[in-house]
C-alpha cells in the first residue's frame, strides 16, 4: 500500500512539471506525438512506463533551462543551447522553418538534418508556404496599386492637360511611375481620356524632360494589347513620328520601340505611320550608331515596305539603300545585320531599288556575310543576292563572292542551292571574266555535282545548267569548259534532263547546253552515245505540234513559261551543231527530218529560219540528203532566204542551194548563179567565187549565239537569260527586339 501511494505521488509530480514546462506553448496532442519510450526504466512486467518529450535521446541535465522557444546566452554547441533547441516541440519547428519572421529576435531554430547539403522534410515542406507567402502579398499590393491609381487617373488627367508646363511635367513624371507596375498600368490604358492626354503633352512638350516622361508611359502602354489599341485610337502614331526627330536620345528610342510594337501587332498601324511620314522620318534614322537602335529601325522599315511599292520608292528617295548597304558593310551584330537583310531582300525586288543597291555596294556587303554562323543571315543574304544579280552582270569585284558561291554549290541545303546556281547564272551571263573566274574556281564540276543532287527539283537543275551553258561559250576558257563537263561525266546527267516529265524550262536550258557541248568536237561523239539525238528530235516534233495548233504570231503557245518556238528553235539549233559530225549528220538523216526543216523555212520566226537553214546546209554535204532536200521542195524557199536582212539566214540559203544544184544541169546551176548574184552578192560581186571555193563551210563561220538568245521567262523588263525575280518573300515577324531604352537611360524612382 505504501509503495502504491508513492508511485501516484510521483505520478502528480510528474503531470505538474509537464504541465509547467510543456503545457504552455503546446495543447499536449503534439508533444505527446514527439515524445520516446524509456524502456530502460521500466520492465515487461511493470505497471509504469516512463515517456520522454524530446528529438534526441539525450536527457536534460539536472537544472538547465528548458523553457520552450528560449536560447541561452551561451554558444551554439554549448549545453545551455542544445537543451533550449532540443526542448522545441515539433510545432515550434515548423513555425520557425516556414516562417522565420515569427521568431523573437536572437532566437534561432537549430537545423534537424545530418547532412547541410541534404535539405530535411520540414524545410522541402517550408518552400510552397513561402511561394504562397509571396503571393498573398503581392496579391494585396497589386489591389493597393490599381485603387491608387484609379483614385488618381481623374486628377492626373487634368493636370496634363494644364497651362503650366511644370505641373504637366510633374503630372508626366507620376504617370511615368505608375506605368512600371502592372496593376496601375491596367487600370491607365482604360482610361482614353488619360492617354489622350499623354499623346498632347508629348507633343506640345516645350522641355526634354516632359517629352521623355510621356514617351516612356507611352513605351511601358505598348507592351500590352489593349495599350496598343488606346495608342492608336488617341492619335499617338502621328506624335510617336514626330518624336523621331528628337534630340535626345532616350526619346528617340522610346518613340521607334513604341512604334516597332504597333507596326507588328496593330492593325491599322501600317498605313498609319505611312500616312504620317514615318518612312521620311525613319530613314535618316539609319545615321545613327546604336546597333540595336538601327536593329529596331530597320525591321520597321521592313515592315512598313512589305509588299507595298510606295513605300520602297520612298526608302530609294531617302537614300535608303546606301544607308542599309553600309550598315552591311561596317556592323557585325547578328539581330541588326539579320533584319537589314530583310529589308535589303525586300528591296531587290523593286526594279528601281535594285539598280541603286548594286551601285552603293551591295553585291559584295552582301556576299561579306555568306561565310558566317548564322544560318538565318546567310540566307538572307543569298535571297537577296539572287535577287540583285540580274543587275549587277557588270559589276567588278566579285571575284572573291564567285568563289564563295562555288564552294556553297557543295551544300545538302536546297535553299542555299537554289540561291548560288541562280546568283552564278546570272552573274555568268554576257560577261566573260566572270565566266573564266568560275571556270577556274571549279565551277563546273561543282555545278555537275549540284545538278545530280538536285534529281528532280527544278528550281535547282534550271538555273545550274544555265550558268553551264554560259561557261561553255564565249570566253577564253569556253573550250576548257566544254571538255570538263564530258571529264566529270556529265554529259549522260545533262541530256537525261530531256526524258519526260517534261518542265519546259529546264528543257530550254539543257537544249543549248548540248549545242554549246557540240561545238567541241571531242564531245560529239559521246553526245551520241548517250542519246542526246532522238531525245532532240523527239521534243522537236512536239514543240513543233504545238505551234502548229496555233499558227500564227499572235497566238504563241506558251508551257510553264516557256514559249514552243524557243524549243523548236533551240533543237534544230543544237541538231545543226551536232551535224557538224559525219555519223551525227547521218543519224539525224535516217530520222525523216528533213520535210520538217523544209517546213521551217516557212516559220514566221526569223531565227528558227536561220538554224533551219543552217541544219540543211550541213546536211546538204552527203550527196543523198542534198537529193532529199531538193525533193522536199526546198529551192523555192530557199531562193526567198536570199533576199533576207538577216546575213547569217542568206549565206546559209545560198550554201545549200549551191549543195543542191552541183548534179543539176548547167542551165539550172546558171540561173542559180545569177539569182546569188543580183541577189546575195550584188554588192560584193567577187562573194560569189569565194562562196564556191567555201564549201563545207567551216564550224566557226557564223559567231556563236549570244547567252542571252532566248528571252527570259515572261519578264519583258529584264536582261535577258536572268532567273525570275524572286517574289516577296514572307517570312514570320521578329519578335519583339528585347532591349528596353530604361537599360541605356535609366530614370529617377
Amino acid at each position: 500500500m505504501m509503495s502504491m501511494q508513492m508511485s501516484e505521488a510521483d505520478s502528480v509530480v510528474k503531470v505538474a512539471e509537464w504541465q509547467q514546462t510543456y503545457y504552455a506553448s503546446d495543447s499536449g496532442i503534439q508533444s505527446g506525438a514527439t515524445t520516446v519510450r524509456d524502456d530502460e526504466s521500466s520492465t515487461e512486467h511493470s505497471g509504469c512506463k516512463n515517456y520522454t518529450g524530446g528529438a534526441s535521446t539525450a536527457a536534460p541535465e539536472p537544472g538547465a533551462s528548458v523553457t520552450g522557444g528560449e536560447t541561452a546566452a551561451g554558444g551554439r554547441d554549448s549545453p545551455t543551447d542544445l537543451d533550449a533547441q532540443y526542448s522545441l516541440t515539433r510545432a515550434q519547428r515548423v513555425r520557425a522553418a516556414m516562417f522565420p519572421e515569427t521568431l523573437v529576435e536572437g532566437e534561432a531554430a537549430m537545423p534537424v538534418q545530418s547532412d547541410p547539403a541534404q535539405q530535411s522534410n520540414v524545410q522541402r515542406l517550408a518552400e510552397p508556404s513561402h511561394l504562397l507567402k509571396n503571393a498573398i502579398v503581392h496579391l494585396i499590393n497589386y489591389q493597393d496599386d490599381a485603387e491608387l491609381a484609379t483614385r488618381a487617373v481623374p486628377e492626373l488627367t487634368k493636370l496634363l492637360a494644364d497651362d503650366d508646363p511644370v505641373v504637366v511635367n510633374k503630372a508626366a513624371m507620376i504617370v511615368n511611375q505608375l506605368t512600371r507596375k502592372e496593376a496601375s498600368r491596367r487600370v491607365l490604358v482604360q482610361s482614353s481620356a488619360l492617354v489622350s492626354a499623354i499623346v498632347r503633352a508629348m507633343t506640345a512638350a516645350v522641355d526634354m524632360e516632359t517629352a521623355r516622361c510621356t514617351a516612356s508611359v507611352l513605351h511601358s502602354l505598348s507592351h500590352q494589347k489593349e495599350g496598343l489599341l488606346a495608342i492608336f485610337k488617341c492619335g499617338g502614331i502621328p506624335a510617336l513620328v514626330r518624336m523621331l526627330s528628337s534630340p535626345v536620345e532616350s526619346v528617340l528610342f522610346y518613340a521607334i520601340t513604341t512604334l516597332h510594337n504597333l507596326l507588328l501587332h496593330q492593325e491599322g498601324a501600317k498605313m498609319a505611320v505611312r500616312l504620317a511620314d514615318g518612312l521620311q522620318r525613319m530613314v535618316p534614322l539609319l545615321k545613327k550608331s546604336n546597333p540595336k537602335f538601327l536593329a529596331i529601325t530597320t525591321d520597321c522599315l521592313q515592315l512598313l515596305s512589305y509588299a507595298n511599292q510606295e513605300s520602297k520608292l520612298i526608302i530609294l528617295a531617302n537614300g535608303g539603300p546606301d544607308g542599309l548597304v553600309f550598315i552591311m558593310r561596317n556592323y557585325n551584330y547578328e539581330k541588326l545585320l539579320w533584319t537589314t537583310s530583310r529589308v535589303l531582300k525586300v528591296l531587290s525586288v523593286c526594279p528601281s531599288n535594285k539598280p541603286a543597291i548594286v551601285e552603293a555596294g551591295g553585291m559584295q556587303a552582301l556576299g561579306q556575310h555568306l561565310t558566317g554562323s548564322s544560318q538565318r543571315l546567310i540566307q538572307n543574304c543569298l535571297w537577296t543576292l539572287r535577287n540583285l544579280s540580274d543587275a549587277a552582270t557588270k559589276q567588278e569585284g566579285l571575284d572573291g563572292l564567285l568563289q564563295i558561291l562555288v564552294t556553297q554549290l557543295g551544300s545538302d541545303d536546297v535553299n542555299m542551292l537554289t540561291c548560288a546556281t541562280g546568283i552564278l547564272s546570272n552573274l555568268t551571263c554576257n560577261n566573260s571574266r566572270n565566266k573564266t573566274l568560275v571556270t577556274q574556281f571549279g565551277g563546273v564540276e561543282a555545278l555537275i555535282h549540284a545538278v545530280l543532287r538536285a534529281g528532280g527539283k527544278e528550281d535547282v537543275a534550271e538555273p545550274a545548267v544555265c550558268a553551264l551553258r554560259h561557261l561553255t561559250s564565249r570566253h577564253q576558257d569556253a573550250e576548257l569548259a566544254q571538255n570538263a563537263v564530258r571529264l566529270h561525266y556529265g554529259i549522260p546527267a545533262i541530256v537525261k534532263l530531256l526524258s519526260q516529265p517534261h518542265y519546259w524550262p529546264v528543257v530550254k536550258a539543257t537544249v543549248g547546253l548540248i549545242r554549246n557541248l557540240a561545238l567541241c568536237p571531242t564531245n560529239q561523239a559521246p553526245l551520241r552515245e548517250a542519246g542526246a539525238i532522238p531525245q532532240l528530235v523527239n521534243l522537236l516534233l512536239k514543240a513543233h505540234q504545238d505551234t502548229q495548233r496555233h499558227g500564227s504570231s499572235s497566238q504563241q503557245t506558251y508551257q510553264d513559261g516557256v514559249r514552243m518556238e524557243e524549243i523548236v528553235e533551240g533543237c534544230t539549233g543544237a541538231l545543226h551543231i551536232l551535224a557538224r559530225d559525219p555519223i551525227n549528220r547521218g543519224e539525224i538523216a535516217s530520222m525523216q527530218t528533213i520535210p520538217l526543216f523544209v517546213q521551217l523555212l516557212y516559220s514566221y520566226v526569223e531565227n528558227v529560219k536561220r538554224v533551219s537553214a543552217g541544219v540543211l546546209c550541213e546536211l546538204a554535204l552527203d550527196k543523198q540528203s542534198a537529193e532529199l532536200i531538193d525533193a522536199e521542195g526546198a529551192s523555192a524557199p530557199l531562193m526567198e532566204l536570199l533576199h533576207s536582212n538577216n546575213e547569217g539566214i542568206a549565206t546559209y540559203a545560198a550554201a545549200v542551194l549551191f549543195r543542191i544544184s552541183e548534179d543539176k544541169s548547167s542551165d539550172y546551176r546558171k540561173r542559180v548563179s545569177v539569182e546569188l548574184t543580183h541577189s546575195l552578192f550584188k554588192h560584193d560581186p567577187a562573194a560569189w567565187e569565194m562562196a564556191h571555193t567555201a564549201v563545207p563551210l567551216e564550224p566557226t563561220y557564223l559567231a556563236d549565239e549570244l547567252d542571252a538568245a532566248y528571252p527570259p521567262y515572261g519578264y519583258t523588263d529584264l536582261p535577258l537569260d536572268t532567273l525570275p525575280l524572286d517574289p516577296d518573300y514572307h517570312e514570320s515577324y521578329m519578335s519583339e527586339m528585347p532591349y528596353d531604352p530604361r537599360q541605356a537611360y535609366p530614370e529617377p524612382l
